[in-house]
Order: C-alpha cells, then sequence, then structure tokens
C-alpha cells in the first residue's frame, strides 16, 4: 500500500460497502428482500424480481404491495390474482363497482395491521393472502358484515353491535351475581369466578341452539324421508285423475249476445276436466263470464279448486272484485258493455 493510502499496482481496491446490501427488508413480511421490476419484463425475469402490481388491481393491493414482492413465482402471482378478483366481485355485489376497489383495499390494510399487532412478520405471502387477507369475516348471521363492517355502508354492523350488548350486560350480570355472593373474596378471586360462570352461561346457550337445530334438521330428514317412500310405494304408471262436476247451466236474466251452443247436462253429471275439449271449456268460461251467479254457484257446491281448474284463476279473481265492489248480479258483465 502507498503512503497515501492508494493500492498499489497489482492490489485489487477494496469494495465499499454497497448501500443496497445495508437496505433494511420489506417491513411486514419475513426474510429477504426483493427488487419489483416492470410487467414488460416478465418474460425474462430475473431470480429474486417481482413485477409491478396489476393494473386492475393496484388500487385493491397497494396496502400489501410488500406483501405482493414476496410472490417471486408466477403461479403464485396467478393464483392471488384470482382470488383477488373474485373477491373483489362479490364486494362489487354490496358496494357497487365505484366504491368495491377502496373497500377491499381497506380491508387488506386493516388485515394487515392486525397481523403486525397481534402475528407478527407473514412467514407464507400467499397463504396469508388467501386465507386472511382477501376472505370475508362474517362476524354474525348478516351477508353484508365484514370484521363487525357493513360491505354496502362501510358503519357499524348493528347486528354485531347488538351481540356485544348483550355480551356486555351478560359479563356485568355475572360480576354482580359473584360480588354478592363473594363479598369478602379478593378482586382477583371475583373475576376468575365472573369469568368461569360467563364460560358456563355462555356454553349452555349454545348447546341449547345446537339441540334445537337437531331438531329441526331431524323434522325435515323425516320429511324427506316420508316423500320418498311415498313416492316409491306409488306405482310408475298410476295418474290421479280428479274429476271435476260440472253444475247444470242456467237461463241467463239478460241476454245480450247471440249464446254458445252447449250440450246437455244433468244437474248430477260428473266429468273429468281432462276428458273435454278445448270448445268445451272455452263454452264454459265464456258462459261464466255472461253470468257470474253460475261461477259462485259451482263455488258453493263444487269448491273454488274445482271452479279455478275449470273457469281459470283470472275469472274467478275477477267474479270475487266485482262481487266486493257491490256489482254483482246475474245480468252484469264487465265485457261486451256498450
Amino acid at each position: 500500500m502507498r503512503e497515501d493510502g492508494g493500492p498499489l499496482r497489482g492490489e485489487k481496491p477494496e469494495k465499499s460497502p454497497s448501500t443496497s446490501s445495508e437496505k433494511p427488508g420489506p417491513g411486514p413480511v419475513a426474510d429477504g428482500s426483493v427488487r419489483i421490476v416492470d410487467g414488460a419484463g416478465q418474460g425474462r425475469q430475473q431470480p429474486g424480481r417481482v413485477p409491478l402490481l396489476p393494473e386492475d388491481l393496484r388500487a385493491v393491493l397497494t396496502p400489501v404491495n410488500l406483501v405482493w414482492a414476496r410472490l417471486d413465482r408466477a403461479a403464485a402471482r396467478r393464483l392471488v390474482e384470482a382470488a383477488a378478483r373474485s373477491e373483489l366481485k362479490r364486494v362489487e355485489g354490496f358496494a357497487g363497482r365505484t366504491d368495491a376497489p377502496q373497500v377491499l383495499a381497506d380491508r387488506l390494510a386493516r388485515r394487515l395491521d392486525e397481523q403486525l399487532r397481534t402475528g407478527g412478520p407473514i412467514t407464507d405471502p400467499v397463504g396469508w393472502l388467501l386465507s386472511r387477507g382477501l376472505p370475508q369475516r362474517q362476524q354474525c348471521g348478516d351477508v353484508r358484515c365484514d370484521d363487525r363492517v357493513l360491505l354496502d355502508t362501510s358503519r357499524n354492523c348493528p347486528r354485531c353491535e347488538d351481540r356485544q350488548a348483550d355480551r356486555r350486560a351478560q359479563r356485568h350480570a355475572a360480576a354482580a351475581a359473584v360480588d354478592a355472593g363473594m363479598p369478602e373474596a379478593s378482586e382477583e378471586e371475583r373475576r376468575a369466578a365472573a369469568d368461569r360462570q360467563l364460560h358456563e352461561r355462555v356454553t349452555a346457550q349454545g348447546w341449547a341452539r345446537e339441540h334445537a337445530w337437531e331438531q329441526v334438521r331431524a323434522r325435515q330428514t323425516a320429511a324427506r324421508v316420508y316423500r320418498a317412500e311415498a313416492a316409491a310405494a306409488r306405482p310408475a304408471d298410476e295418474v290421479p285423475a280428479v274429476p271435476v262436476v260440472l253444475p247444470a247451466l242456467r237461463p241467463a236474466a239478460v241476454v245480450r249476445a247471440p249464446e254458445p251452443e252447449f250440450a246437455e247436462a244433468d244437474d248430477d253429471q260428473e266429468l273429468v276436466l281432462e276428458d273435454l275439449t278445448p270448445d268445451q271449456v272455452r263454452d264454459w268460461r265464456v258462459r261464466a263470464m255472461r253470468d257470474h251467479q253460475m261461477l259462485f254457484d259451482h263455488i258453493d257446491r263444487y269448491g273454488e279448486p274445482s271452479a279455478r281448474r275449470l273457469f281459470s284463476n283470472r275469472l274467478v279473481d275477477q267474479a270475487h272484485h266485482i262481487a266486493g265492489l257491490g256489482h254483482l248480479n246475474v245480468a252484469y258483465f264487465p265485457w261486451g258493455q256498450s
């Protein structure tokens, strides 16, 4: 070495410490550092380099860009992209296409902050994004609930607030009961007794709900078995025919148009609706349109289901409506008024 500190001929200069080696790695992810390159260079990507966030998911994944930077395999990135797009589509159904990216980004930021506060660095970026970061965590029966926040309004979930208030009331009741039963116990003993009593109460309520659901499921299963057995016992070629008894025709009080020709029918004549031709059914309905009393006589004698099969639901409902208005008489009909 020369006196001025420079290297002699043939000696290699000492390398100065690289600033990149002293740069700390990403905070939320354990071990290793990565370099992010533009997506255009994915084809000749070098090991340790990760492309930029996808354009359509950039607003969603920006809060976890350091977690994305750990996805150094193309298959892992495609898996996360598919899951993010699927969850974004689901959120759009609640918050709309405009607000959905921000709602999902807020969820990821909230989950990442929770992970850093309680769980430490992320050791499995793919698994964390797919199982903890992206999925909705429904805390109650409301389909809009996500971590006690409504997806459509970003407000606190009222059902979760009610549940929290109920738990707080239960805790206060348990603490009051312990204070009354153990007045001379220490604070730690009373707290332990209150926790134990609250746990027993919540466990009993859970078992009661499960028992109620078991009974509901048992009744549903029994109903399905009964229907299956009844269907199996019925012959395949058996087609039950429901006879429809047609009343005798009544003469109209006022004839406003030429009456169609009807076949003679006795008062006790029994006919099967399937045996009637379309023309015959149409003739009966035309007569009922002009004489509602004939329709009501049929209902009084044979029941409304038979009248609805023969005269149609619309005609029966129309007759009931007119009768309710007080317009019903044997000569009134709303069709063909001059």
